[in-house]
């Protein structure tokens, strides 16, 4: 891990004494006490990144601000696109040296590689199952600089987005699934680049909420869900709370925090509809079908009506949230 790495990088190359340091997209659990605190500024498209670092001292902000950098901090992440970005973004910014830090499943050998093929990189450091090395801030990567951008599909996707090169079949599923009868207020959880919203908004409701925890991907959705019913919540949906309760929640909730699956993800925007949700709402939901979501369902509501689905992916209508203690 990038705290196992970061001590080792920086006994090998001086940071200067002065000035800001960036930090782009570390996880929620990455220890940068290596750096000093004071100078550091954690960039995250993720809210509960962002709420984490803020919590312990760091200045943070979901995209990186303007202005100049002594030295900045590339994690890298699962999507290529998506890190080199990253490195794009660092280079345009900093003065001085960007370090480069991934495990070895988020692609930190073939990042180095081609960053060998545009110039000297110091380095690696091996350790943790991952590696560091560094590079010269200043120079021309303009051609990995990435952003929102219209997919041949119709609708706006970027690097590092869920879905970004097409629709999600289990949520064109559930599109399909819902009535064309929906009526009132409906939150879309994990709204994404905003797919479900756009269906829903099809129907008569009053108001669409769309929740999304990664910022790229609600910027995605403005630009897809152009209707003024849309509002857009930079939240995390297993906490966020309407200022009213709602009466529909539409979703395809994600189990992924890292690459290995975590169903207590989905549970918890389980519980989180039944939270929202008037006392005669209802949930449409979508999700895998080997993912264990019925004891959650039927903890959080007394109705759960299995609408099929196919042979990937299942489909249900929750009812009748169950009222929570406390």
């Amino acid at each position: 891990m990038i705290g196992d790495r970061l001590p080792l990088a920086l006994e090998a190359v001086t940071l200067p004494e002065e000035g800001r340091l960036a930090v782009l997209h570390p996880t929620l659990e990455a220890d940068l006490s290596a750096l000093p605190r004071n100078r550091v500024h954690v960039v995250s498209p993720l809210v509960t990144v962002c709420d984490a670092f803020a919590a312990r001292g760091y200045a943070v902000s979901a995209e990186l601000p303007e202005g100049r950098f002594t030295a900045t901090v590339v994690c890298l992440t699962r999507a290529r696109a998506e890190a080199q970005a990253l490195v794009a973004q660092a280079a345009a910014q900093t003065d001085g040296l960007i370090l480069v830090d991934g495990q070895k499943v988020e692609g930190a050998d073939s990042m180095l590689k081609a960053l060998r093929l545009r110039g000297p990189v110091g380095g690696p450091i091996s350790k943790a199952h991952g590696k560091v090395y560094w590079i010269d801030g200043g120079a021309d990567f303009d051609d990995w600089a990435a952003g929102p951008t219209l997919h041949e599909g119709g609708f706006w996707t970027a690097p590092g987005v869920f879905s970004a090169d097409g629709v999600d079949p289990a949520s064109a599923l559930l599109a399909a699934a819902l009535p064309e009868a929906m009526v009132g207020t409906v939150a879309d959880l994990g709204a994404g680049w905003g797919f479900l919203s756009a269906h829903v908004l099809t129907r008569s409701v009053d108001a669409v909420h769309l929740v999304e925890a990664h910022d790229m991907a609600l910027q995605c959705a403005r630009h897809n869900v152009t209707d003024a019913r849309a509002q857009f919540h930079w939240a995390d949906a297993t906490t966020w709370m309407p200022d009213t309760k709602v009466d529909a929640v539409v979703m395809n909730p994600p189990f992924h925090k890292t690459r290995k699956a975590d169903p207590g993800l989905g549970q918890a925007f389980i519980a989180a509809a039944a939270r929202i949700l008037r006392p005669h709402g209802a949930l449409w939901m979508v999700a895998n079908r080997h993912l264990p979501y019925e004891d959650a369902l039927d903890r959080a509501f007394a109705k759960v009506v299995d609408l099929d689905g196919d042979a990937r992916f299942k489909l249900v209508r929750a009812e009748r949230p169950r009222k929570t203690k406390g």
